[in-house]
């Protein structure tokens, strides 16, 4: 056997006469094995530094721990990729704008593939929010990013409450709200209807769709219905702000207007001889909507739920249009059309962090 002056082969030699000692001092059996791969081992894996021992130690530590907080941060981010909808587009159409059940909403695009990117959009803009405050009062807004019934129709009572893009747990649940829960501002409108009345005279028409429509007015939503708003999806519009001043002036006075938010419309609604608008849901149950009769000639109704009631002029009902929904006018031509002035107000229910967190999320475009 070749030897060399390398340190190894002066620790293979060291091996050769090692075990020569030990051969010639007894008489190995199989039981030995283990002790003699043990003691044959030494010299050739030596013994690591301790610092490199403790370096690779935390090392390892370091990347299970950073493995870890990635699982944590994509747990999360997946329970908060639940509200569904647009933030703007498909809630800007006004008093008179319906969601019916199973159709896409207005300003959707209806392809599943769009609808990923608007609920990143919410849900970042909610987690944002809690980021700066906190989730202290919020805890319906959580559930409700965590699981909304936009992409599949969503828990409703009896299948008849599909708010198609926001629904708040817990909130209670009728198709028309008491009076007494907004006392103030339906009294503030009440007592504002002969101005509101007068604005609606100022900006009327024939409504015979036989000439350009008026400033102002909004194409029609469905054959005979028409709307003026005041706001659309929570912005102002000046001009007809400004022509109607006691309608006007009657909003700033509310307490629970939806005017920051998107879900917040005001205007005239206008339902034509005829007219129908039915198999509508709202797209939240956060808001109740304000209908304030001005004109109301006979053979005008209004399904909530599967509950009738009928306009009264100057007087308010509240209802909760994220239950299926119809209004008809089944009057002659001679009775003129319907009028109503309805204004999107806050569910009495939502409390009030909850309202500012909605107000972050769904804040109107500029």
């Amino acid at each position: 056997m070749w030897k060399g002056n390398s340190p190894g082969g002066n620790q293979g030699a060291a091996m050769e006469e090692t075990s020569g000692e030990l051969m010639g001092q007894r008489n190995w059996g199989l039981e030995d094995a283990s002790g003699l791969l043990a003691m044959a081992s030494l010299p050739i894996m030596p013994a690591w530094p301790l610092p490199l021992v403790s370096s690779a130690l935390t090392l390892l530590l370091g990347a299970f721990t950073s493995l870890f907080l990635w699982y944590c941060y994509r747990l999360g981010s997946q329970d908060m990729q639940a509200l569904a909808g647009s933030q703007a587009g498909s809630v800007s159409g006004g008093p008179g704008v319906c969601y019916e059940a199973g159709r896409p909403s207005p300003g959707s695009s209806g392809e599943p593939g769009k609808r990923p990117r608007t609920e990143g959009l919410v849900s970042r803009r909610l987690r944002a929010y809690a980021r700066r405050y906190s989730w202290a009062g919020m805890g319906r807004v959580r559930r409700a990013a965590q699981g909304g019934p936009g992409s599949g129709g969503g828990p409703g009572v009896l299948g008849i409450q599909r708010p198609g893009l926001l629904f708040l747990p817990d909130l209670p649940s009728a198709p028309f709200v008491p009076r007494d829960a907004q006392r103030h501002d339906v009294e503030l409108l009440e007592s504002s209807f002969p101005a509101i009345l007068r604005d609606f005279g100022a900006v009327s028409w024939d409504f015979s769709g036989t000439t350009p429509l008026p400033q102002g007015w909004s194409p029609p939503l469905a054959p005979g219905c028409y709307q003026l708003l005041l706001y659309q999806a929570g912005r102002c519009q000046p001009n007809n702000c400004r022509r109607c001043p006691g309608a006007y002036r009657a909003l700033r006075g509310l307490r629970s207007f939806m005017s920051a938010n998107t879900f917040g419309n005001a205007g005239f609604s206008v339902l034509l001889p005829g007219a129908r608008l039915e198999g509508c849901c709202g797209p939240t149950n956060a808001r109740v909507r304000c209908h304030l009769g001005l004109k109301i000639p006979p053979g005008c109704e209004l399904v909530v739920g599967g509950e009738p009631q009928c306009w009264a002029e100057g007087h308010c009902l509240l209802v909760d249009d994220s239950f299926l929904h119809t209004e008809a006018h089944n009057g002659s031509p001679e009775d003129g059309p319907r009028v109503v002035f309805i204004v999107d107000l806050w569910h009495p229910n939502v409390a009030g962090a909850e309202r500012q967190a909605l107000d972050f999320v769904f804040t109107p475009e500029s």
